[in-house]
């Protein structure tokens, strides 16, 4: 049976397409032989759970290695320490069974089994304690300890309770045998959890888990990581694909999220493939065949858009920050301290670069700011002027350009000439991109160039149908900044081997002159517009 892409649950060498993450691998056990305890946070369907089978697998040529998951446990669980020791113990019997754990003598897999079934009395934090010490103390193997979807766990006591009762351990391992090293994975920090690890009576609250190592393995999956990936379908498939340029296509969109680059490949090889457009494969794996895809998979409710989107409904501040950022153009600086960054981040939304943040990826920018104008435009004239008009802007399965910024400038004066400058500088790129979407909606995308989104400049890059058009969004600073954006464009229809470009220019001059002009500049031509 041949492989396939795999965006659901644990990623298999022998069934799935992977990318190579040797790498990351190296240097989390590198971290484990030296006896580290570590936490790994990464937002949803990031790898977490595929990277520690796949450490479990490399681990266990030295370790003796534990892997369980705390994911699906029920409250009943967590709501005592016996509750919880009796599941621990049970986790352990179950891996005993049917997993090759060796180096753990026969006398503490019967105790392990016996304590699994023990009464209240005789299970506590304490006992588990001391059978943990046993265990590592007779294992002809250091132990390692690896927990999936720990952050599940996060709110209980208990749990806390356990985690401080390892932390302890490590801190007393000159003393006491303990695990070699304690790994827990999962979207929330457990470093910052707060618990009381204080005796009783000493109101003192501190992390259990504030002795984790720095991570800083990069998981994003690589261009070459991907070129891999597709260099082994191909040799299934021999589809004449050019493998570089569509491992930096699925970079450059998706920055090396995993699920991201394994949907859209998924997507290309099982439903763009075979369709009217793209009858066979060597037809899908294209430029073409990518960006189809992509159209798929900013309109699908997936189970990742869905965990965002129900983020930035629980929380509001997180929201207004990311609109901030996209909407208005406004540089966020990263404050580490700061909750609505701290959520960004931990929830996959946003990365840094230069001490300022920016969406993690174009699929997660573009399906914000699809997001954010769709709440919008069932508020907005502009919106319904674009939807009502769309045929006269497709001619022959091509989108004219001209005419878009042509009706854009004259719908702009009409509905917005005597609005104040400050709602027009704080909204501009909005009302744009709000007359664009139902324009291009369903067959084409677009997206934003990062480096240029700021209040002063946004150039908005247009896929469709093959075809690719640029458009710079400025607000109006007199000719001499006219001259330069002129120059910025030029610089960008060179690099994407194109030879018109359109500017928009916001311009808040009472004795402005709105209109569109054509301006010829050697074998280039730039379709200007003031409003």
């Amino acid at each position: 049976m041949r492989k396939k892409f795999n965006t659901t649950g644990l990623c298999l060498p022998q069934k799935h397409y992977m990318a190579d993450i040797t790498e990351c691998l190296a240097s989390i056990q590198s971290l484990v032989d030296d006896g580290e305890y570590l936490a790994i946070n990464r937002a949803r369907q990031f790898g977490k759970t595929t990277t520690l089978w796949a450490l479990r697998e490399n681990l266990q040529e030295t370790y003796a290695v534990f892997l369980i998951s705390l994911e699906g446990m029920t409250k009943e669980v967590f709501q005592s320490e016996a509750a919880f020791c009796r599941r621990f113990y049970g986790l352990l019997t179950n891996a005993f069974h049917y997993e090759n754990i060796l180096g753990i003598p026969a006398d503490i897999i019967d105790e392990c089994n016996q304590r699994k079934v023990l009464g209240t009395v005789e299970n506590d934090l304490f006992t588990l304690s001391e059978f943990i010490s046993r265990m590592c103390g007779k294992s002809e193997r250091r132990i390692v300890l690896l927990i999936d979807e720990a952050d599940q766990a996060g709110n209980y006591d208990v749990f806390a309770g356990f985690l401080g009762m390892l932390r302890d351990k490590y801190l007393k391992r000159s003393v006491y045998p303990t695990f070699q090293s304690v790994i827990l994975a999962g979207v929330r920090d457990m470093k910052n959890m707060k618990a009381r690890v204080r005796p009783e009576g000493m109101h003192q609250y501190n992390s259990p888990w504030n002795i984790a190592a720095d991570f800083e393995a990069d998981m994003n999956l690589s261009e070459d990581g991907i070129a891999g990936m597709l260099m082994e379908y191909e040799q299934d498939y021999q589809t004449g694909m050019d493998i570089r340029k569509l491992a930096a296509l699925l970079h450059t969109y998706t920055s090396g999220y995993p699920f991201l680059v394994s949907r859209l490949c998924k997507l290309i090889d099982e439903r763009i493939a075979g369709n009217e457009e793209f009858p066979d494969k060597k037809d899908a794996w294209t430029k073409d065949g990518f960006l189809a895809a992509l159209r798929i998979l900013l309109t699908e409710a997936n189970s990742l858009f869905e965990s965002l989107d129900n983020k930035l409904l629980d929380f509001p501040e997180l929201k207004k920050m990311l609109e901030d950022l996209l909407l208005r153009g406004r540089t966020v600086e990263y404050v580490p301290g700061d909750m609505g960054i701290r959520m960004a981040v931990m929830f996959g939304f946003v990365t840094s670069e230069n001490g300022s943040i920016a969406v993690a990826n174009r699929i997660f920018e573009t399906r914000l700011y699809n997001g954010f104008l769709a709440e919008q435009s069932r508020h907005t004239v502009i919106s319904q002027f674009a939807a009502e008009e769309k045929n006269q802007f497709i001619i022959n399965g091509r989108l004219d350009m001209d005419q878009v910024i042509h009706k854009f400038t004259a719908h702009y004066t009409e509905l917005f000439g005597g609005d104040n400058e400050k709602f027009l500088e704080d909204n501009g790129r909005c009302i744009f991109l709000l007359y664009l979407r139902p324009i291009i909606n369903g067959t084409g995308n677009y997206y934003i160039e990062a480096q240029t989104r700021t209040n002063r400049r946004t150039d908005v890059i247009i896929d469709f149908r093959g075809q690719q058009y640029i458009v710079e969004l400025k607000i109006w600073r007199g000719s001499e900044y006219n001259t330069r954006g002129e120059s910025q464009l030029l610089e960008y229809l060179d690099a994407y081997g194109l030879k018109r470009g359109y500017m928009v220019s916001f311009n808040f001059n009472k004795n402005k002159r709105a209109g569109v002009n054509k301006v010829i500049l050697g074998d280039r031509i730039l379709i200007e517009a003031v409003v």
